[in-house]
């Protein structure tokens, strides 16, 4: 009877409220895509049923085909890989000076650091936009991953500072023993120790850059079109194309989720030991 007793509770208490949490998180993605797959006569007549009478893929070859969804999606692959790369350089060399040296103003700085990130980034629009306009490089990737990295780059040196911190000293002094400088210390001890925060700060940058719509709406034009700006488009003053935009959504959604697939265990663990070790 008790067996039976503490099983019902478990089920009460733990169970059911885990699977309301995730049909929550999951439900808008669910819900987009049974959209996507539901005909657009059907869609205006009857509204989006949970198992469509007669599915059709014909919303996705529209979008590659009528919308060049495809461009959208290179555009977005670019400056996204590119955003991530340079923010996890700038970001990750500065975070190891700020953890292993100690020199004048270190601690003011890494508190700038993260009150940058308490300002809204619409601020840095207009300085952002006549800099890019002047410099002729607006409507072209350099001037997104430029701009990405303005607020990218303060808080992901936050992240990694902690996670170099978590890693003992001693390791350093060893490779310097050893013969290494300072610089191939990072390289060969202390970065392949530290990929686990390295892979959850770049999960961080390319989701950020990959999501990002005010300043790709601003900094860019015809040349370069990212997919949020992709999605907004369909978005008329008279009518939705809602088949294309959720078609839209759930294409956009699979670069991140392959991303999550592949390093997911590096993401747990680095943003594991930034929680306990930060």
């Amino acid at each position: 009877m008790k067996k039976h007793t503490g099983v019902i509770r478990a089920i009460i208490t733990l169970h059911l409220p885990v699977l309301l949490i995730v049909l929550f998180a999951t439900g808008p993605y669910i819900w987009s895509f049974i959209s996507s797959i539901t005909p657009e006569k059907d869609m205006y007549k009857g509204g989006v049923s949970y198992f469509p009478e007669n599915p059709t893929t014909r919303n996705y070859s529209r979008l590659f085909s009528k919308i060049n969804f495809a461009e959208n999606l290179k555009d977005s692959l670019i400056v996204a890989t590119f955003a991530m790369l340079f923010g996890l350089a700038m970001s990750v060399t500065a975070s190891y000076s700020f953890s292993r040296f100690q020199f004048k103003g270190r601690k003011p700085l890494l508190i700038q650091f993260l009150v940058i990130n308490m300002f809204p980034i619409v601020l840095l629009l207009v300085p952002l936009f006549i800099i890019m306009s002047r410099f002729h490089i607006r409507d072209t990737y350099i001037a997104l991953v430029f701009a990405y990295a303005t607020f990218s780059i303060p808080f992901s040196t936050w992240m990694m500072t902690s996670f170099f911190n978590a890693i003992p000293r001693e390791l350093d002094e060893q490779a310097k023993i050893d013969g290494c400088n300072r610089f191939t210390a990072m390289v060969r001890v202390v970065i392949p120790i530290a990929l686990p925060g390295i892979a959850a700060t770049a999960i961080y940058i390319f989701i950020t850059a990959w999501n990002e719509f005010v300043f790709a709406s601003v900094l860019t034009g015809k040349s370069v079109r990212t997919i949020p700006i992709a999605l907004q488009n369909m978005v008329g003053q008279y009518q939705i194309e809602w088949g294309l935009l959720t078609a839209g959504g759930v294409v956009s959604a699979i670069p991140v989720i392959i991303l999550f697939f592949f390093i997911q265990k590096q993401l747990i663990s680095g943003m594991t030991a930034g929680a306990v070790k930060g």
